[in-house]
């Protein structure tokens, strides 16, 4: 998205968004597990040449489904709950993910690239950085990638898929009906991202492509889902809601972080030019160039040690330091330099812009170890479900069922309908009407699935 400097607009856009949220409520308790019958069924990984911003893919649905009221039976995690509910909330200092998740590591010592020079070269040695993101409206939309922190009362809802449903998360999922698109107020065809976090249960919604229904339910090119708690790979070659398979929200620069005078992350930035392949975690590639030289998905890049940032303001230079230390990573095929963050009312544009002095050629490749391309793709097995069981498979409307499992080698779960991500081996529902049940088991060589039927008479 090209930026423009424009006027304050975009704070009274929050503020009305926020009003009318929609709250539900998910709850419920986890208990111990009767057997049942299941039907197992892995899944491989896809191609690696579909992507939300470019190329192919295979196109998919999946949704929530239907059935009555359930519960998450999940232990609420409390490191999450600092953060404030809200469209572009504060998260008070957490800090998505572990100190040891890629997002989060010191990289200012990290070797180069034996072809750091080569690849800036390739890039541009003098196009300066650009803030993807900004204070107000341009052509009537906000500036950045907007995201919304919502807590436990947030109503689940159904998400189908329009494009990469077989390489999405199902549902359903705490989207608010008035979560913020990217380009709100007009998104009009662009990414239309959108970000949600869960304070209670510390997962991290991502939908690509989204489009809200007169019913609630959300409509989406891709999804994924993120742990907010573990270090989570999703299967190889594919996609999430953005190109490289990377999680979004964890890479924007936000105005609270700045603030409080410390980004404590890598940002995410994007090429006009990608090769076929991927640096982890990076899961995905879209690639648009055969020249060597272009980024891989995933490429990390620092500023360099020596570079003078003291002529920046005071703001800028957190910005600047983080660049030093934690880098920023290639996630999509976009302008060249372009910094990726979150829309505020409190960002000054003229200030912002001011990046545009620091060029490529201040910056350095971080030495990129594997890269992955079709021909050494890693290998190993999809998860394992030995079981996947319902308490009472035939029940009265509203009675309370105990759906468990014994499961194998995933990374996270998924529970469609009525439950969404979750953590554990156990939750309950209340089916209002006869339910087909489907249990997701996802790690980094693909998904198996196990399904269970409760009766309602």
């Amino acid at each position: 998205m090209k930026k423009r400097i424009s006027q304050q607009a975009a704070l009274a856009i929050f503020l009305f968004l926020f009003a009318m949220f929609s709250a539900g409520c998910a709850g419920g308790g986890a208990g111990t597990s009767a057997s049942s019958t299941i039907t197992a069924a892995p899944s491989g990984s896809g191609s690696g040449s579909g992507s939300p911003s470019g190329g192919s893919g295979s196109s998919g649905g999946s949704s929530g489904g239907s059935g009555g009221s359930g519960g998450s039976g999940q232990t609420t995690p409390s490191v999450c709950s600092a953060m404030a509910a809200g469209l572009g909330a504060s998260l008070n200092g957490y800090r998505p993910f572990p100190a040891d998740s890629a997002w989060n590591q010191d990289i200012s010592a990290g070797p180069l690239d034996p072809n750091s020079d080569a690849i800036i070269n390739f890039i541009g040695p003098s196009i300066g950085l650009h803030p993807d993101f900004g204070a107000g409206l341009y052509n009537g939309s906000a500036m950045g990638i907007p995201y919304v922190v919502v807590d436990g009362s947030q109503a689940l809802v159904n998400i189908t898929f329009s494009a990469y449903g077989d390489e999405s998360d199902s549902g359903p999922m705490p989207v608010p009906s008035s979560a913020p698109i990217e380009g709100y107020p007009n998104p009009g065809s662009g990414d239309r991202h959108v970000l949600v976090l869960d304070n209670s249960n510390c997962f991290l919604y991502e939908l690509y492509s989204a489009y809200s229904n007169p019913d609630g339910s959300w409509t989406a090119g891709s999804s994924a889902v993120w742990d907010l708690q573990a270090n989570q790979q999703r299967p190889w070659t594919w996609t999430s809601a953005d190109a490289a398979g990377l999680p979004i929200f964890p890479g924007l620069i936000r105005y609270d972080e700045v603030a409080a005078g410390k980004i404590q992350h890598a940002i995410r930035f994007t090429l006009p030019k990608s090769r076929a392949a991927m640096v982890p975690p990076a899961s995905h590639w879209a690639a648009n160039s055969t020249n060597p030289l272009a980024a891989p998905m995933g490429m990390r890049v620092r500023l360099k040690a020596g570079y003078n940032i003291s002529s920046f303001s005071p703001n800028l230079q957190v910005i600047l330091t983080a660049l030093k230390r934690y880098g920023m990573i290639m996630a999509d095929n976009g302008s060249a330099m372009y910094l990726s963050g979150a829309p505020d009312d409190r960002w000054n544009n003229d200030e912002l812009h001011t990046l545009g002095q620091v060029p490529a050629s201040a910056f350095e490749v971080v030495q990129m170890s594997p890269v992955y391309t079709a021909s050494n793709l890693p290998q190993g097995s999809a998860p394992t479900i030995t079981s996947f069981t319902a308490s009472s498979t035939s029940v009265t409307a509203g009675t309370q069922v105990t759906l468990g499992w014994q499961a194998s080698g995933a990374s996270y779960f998924v529970v469609s309908p009525e439950i969404g991500a979750v953590r554990g081996t156990s939750v309950t529902v209340k089916p209002a009407q006869s339910t087909q049940y489907t249990l997701y088991a996802t790690n980094q060589y693909g998904r198996t699935t196990a399904s269970v039927t409760v009766s309602v008479h």
